[in-house]
């Protein structure tokens, strides 16, 4: 179905704003930023749906980049998707900053992944690193090895053991 056409039925039914005819608008709208995730416009609509259904988060997720948004909308987004990469995730844009439309979401774009690198390299700092020392590693060695001699053993001792029963 066209886009437009598309907008036109979810018109409709925000229109009719019985819940089941809202919930149908969001779900179509929905499929419309996912197919085209780097149109604003299609954010705003959409975020506008999610106000009437009284989610927050939402609306902000799909104001986020817009040029006149709610604060507090923002924030609740904030505070559902606690760190910068969760809501680069949650933004589900693809084609970088180059691909938005207006400056100010280009800069929202370029502050959010900045933000996400920074949690990114954050998170590496703190982790520890995994190598073993070589103490371990000789211990570990060791255990192999007296592990693989008491299967050797275990073996030539059934072998033998099956081979004196046979003769026997």
């Amino acid at each position: 179905m066209p886009v437009e056409l598309t907008l036109h039925k979810v018109d409709e039914e925000v229109g009719r704003g019985d819940l089941a005819s809202v919930l149908r608008a969001r779900q179509r709208l929905v499929g419309l930023v996912t197919s085209y995730p780097d149109r604003l416009d299609l954010r705003e609509r959409l975020a506008q749906v999610y106000r009437l259904l009284g989610d927050a988060a939402q609306a902000g997720r799909w104001t986020y980049l817009s040029e006149v948004r709610d604060e507090a909308e923002v924030a609740a987004f904030e505070r559902a998707y606690r760190t910068p990469l969760a809501r680069l995730e949650a933004m589900n844009w693809v084609s970088g900053e180059a691909g938005a439309a207006t400056g100010t979401a280009r800069q929202r774009l370029v502050a959010l992944q900045a933000a996400a690198n920074d949690q990114l390299r954050a998170d590496l700092a703190v982790v520890d690193d995994r190598d073993s020392s070589w103490r371990t590693n000789v211990l570990v060695l060791i255990g192999l090895v007296l592990v693989l001699l008491c299967f050797v053993v275990g073996a030539v001792t059934l072998v033998m053991w099956v081979y004196r029963w046979v003769a026997g």
